[in-house]
């Protein structure tokens, strides 16, 4: 073979693959949906597995009363903790609602005669100003509906998300050992080896950050309680679940916070206000020093727009799974692309 047919072939060659290639990228957007939905679930599936194991290592005596059933309990543990939060969260919500809709036809009167007399309001009649809310509201109950079409969605999504989770805790090793022969076998070790190390600075992240969210959880609803600020179930697990967002989680529970305590007291307010300083102290000096010292080793920054991206991508399933994605980017981008002497 001259030259001439060797270099001829060999530009058909990589015409088919630069064409293979992005017909591959094709299908790949085309199915992105599932994709993330696989990932995702694959990603919940090995943080989650340690917790199995432990569960199913668990005895009474000799006893294992969880070995081989680790899974079943821990589902019937979130569905009986969804359900204790849904009647101890949602009931005061909706007498609140219910009460500001029995008031609202004898309240509107008054608040109308009170915003006409706002100066950016003041050339609009009172007739204009509840022909407009009633388009708000009319429009609020088109988007009312929308949202609940779009919620049985995502209900599906999650039933899906749950049974491949499952699927891959119960048969993760075969998958992982799939994934690994596509590998050349000289670079399988070397994979294998940084992704086991991923595996542990993801499993360190949870116990620490589970540990914090706990505490503050319990602690804020502690504090509601004593107060007597409203919906004090519902603010507490929000309270603990914001703390996943550095920085600005804390903002928004503190905002939220202060905001459902100002309907009743200032002096609530203050309380409020008061149990945020202390626990920021406290969190910073004594417990994330010695609970997160050994974690995921990311700066602020980095944790913030690995949650940006994850809320962008795939919403709420997105922003649980964007801090282990970004230990095992940072692992990678350690072991394959950082010079090391």
């Amino acid at each position: 073979m001259n030259p001439s047919e060797s270099k001829e072939r060999n530009l058909r060659g990589d015409i088919v693959f630069v064409f293979a290639l992005a017909a591959v990228a094709y299908v790949c957007w085309l199915a992105r949906d599932v994709l993330v939905l696989l990932y995702v679930s694959a990603l919940f599936a090995v943080i989650v597995s340690p917790i199995v194991r432990f569960v199913g290592l668990m005895r009474v005596g000799r006893w294992q009363p969880f070995r081989g059933f680790a899974i079943l309990y821990l589902l019937l543990a979130a569905l009986a903790a969804t359900v204790g939060f849904g009647f101890l969260a949602i009931p005061p919500v909706v007498r609140d609602l219910q009460s500001f809709g029995g008031e609202m036809p004898a309240r509107l009167p008054n608040l109308l005669m009170k915003a006409v007399n706002l100066p950016f309001l003041g050339q609009l009649s009172t007739a204009g100003i509840g022909t407009r809310i009633q388009d708000m509201m009319s429009t609020a109950a088109t988007q009312l509906l929308l949202a609940a079409r779009n919620w049985a969605g995502e209900l599906v999504r999650i039933v899906t998300g749950v049974i491949l989770t499952i699927y891959f805790i119960l048969d993760g090793k075969l998958a992982y050992k799939w994934f690994l022969s596509f590998v050349p076998v000289e670079r399988r070790e070397r994979l294998d080896l940084a992704l086991q190390r991923a595996n542990t600075r993801m499993g360190k992240w949870l116990l620490g950050q589970g540990t914090l969210m706990l505490i503050l959880g319990c602690a804020s609803t502690l504090v509601y309680l004593l107060l007597h600020v409203r919906y004090p179930y519902a603010l507490g697990v929000l309270t603990g679940m914001l703390n996943l967002i550095p920085v600005l989680g804390a903002v928004i529970s503190i905002a939220i916070a202060v905001i459902v305590a100002a309907v009743d007291s200032w002096g609530r307010v203050l309380g409020v206000a008061i149990f945020f300083l202390l626990y920021v102290w406290i969190e910073n000096s004594f417990l994330t020093p010695r609970i997160m010292k050994n974690s995921v080793d990311l700066p602020s920054i980095a944790i913030l727009i690995a949650l940006l991206l994850g809320f962008q991508l795939d919403g709420a399933p997105g922003g649980m799974v964007a801090i282990p994605t970004a230990v095992l980017v940072a692992v990678l981008v350690d072991e394959y692309l950082v010079q090391k002497e």
